[in-house]
């Protein structure tokens, strides 16, 4: 086969098709002109191909299949979320007799290591929409699925899309359940949700609590000192010493990291001297 993987600036002798099938192919459609008595006469027919390889894409398939004959419309299918081709087109040519040659030809050919496929669609299977907007040129989607699933989520999206997908789940439980079907799996219910972490406000009182004397280190705030005041007051009217207590030695004794000894610097000097 002379056919290669197609790419932007593939030549026009790595489209061409075999010296011995391409004289078949145009006595054929020759044969198919003699028969018709007008060219008002010519109907249109559709031809899907199938296996087609990676990298061809609209402008590469109709240079292939011009060589038989007039290409009206023609259209690849493409991911709507990816925009990657799917490997199969839908060609119109002008004549349903080229048509029918063309499927007949090409179908189980060896073009670039693939297999083709090729098979004609009769009038009444053809969809009014099948070629909607397909001269229209391909532009490729803005947010493809790849990055949607791979983007990073925050854990209320995370909660959000395990809730949903548990959702689901149930909703295909009850349909076992309603048909008589006994199926028990674990499913997304035992991998657990993401819970969503709630901001706790503390309240003013909790807020305002300090240090009492007893720890080893009270803190002297204002709201401590009339509280000792309150409580001294209630004790001995005439006593105004507030004691503040030490923490114990065992807090002193605390382990101290030993400091880092310098560096002692190599005299240089010294070195090349000796």
């Amino acid at each position: 086969m002379a056919a290669a993987a197609a790419g932007a600036g593939v030549p026009a002798s790595f489209l061409s098709l075999e010296p011995q099938l391409q004289s078949t192919v145009q006595k054929k459609v020759r044969r198919a002109r003699k028969n018709r008595v007008a060219e008002e006469e010519l109907t249109p027919g559709v031809v899907y191909v199938g296996h087609l390889p990676r990298g061809l894409c609209e402008p590469q398939l109709r240079q292939y299949f011009e060589q038989f004959g007039t290409v009206r419309r023609l259209r690849l299918s493409r991911s709507k979320k990816t925009g990657g081709s799917k490997g199969y087109a839908f060609i119109e040519f002008e004549s349903d007799d080229v048509a029918k040659i063309v499927a007949d030809t090409m179908n189980n050919y060896l073009f670039s290591e693939r297999l083709l496929k090729c098979q004609f669609m009769p009038p009444e299977r053809v969809h009014a929409n099948l070629f909607k907007n397909s001269e229209r040129m391909f532009q490729k989607p803005s947010q493809p699925a790849v990055k949607r699933y791979n983007k990073v989520r925050s854990l209320v999206e995370k909660a959000k899309m395990a809730k949903r997908l548990l959702r689901k789940e149930n909703c295909l439980r009850k349909r076992l359940a309603e048909k008589g079907i006994k199926y028990s799996f674990p499913g997304f219910a035992a991998q657990g949700l993401p819970v969503k972490r709630k901001k706790v406000k503390r309240s003013k009182a909790k807020q305002n609590v300090s240090l009492t004397s007893q720890d080893p280190t009270p803190v002297c705030t204002p709201t401590v000192l009339e509280r000792r005041k309150a409580q001294q007051a209630d004790d001995d009217p005439d006593d105004n010493e507030i004691i503040i207590k030490l923490p114990p030695p065992s807090v002193k004794k605390a382990v101290q990291r030993p400091k880092k000894q310098p560096r002692k610097k190599n005299n240089l000097k010294k070195q090349k001297q000796a």
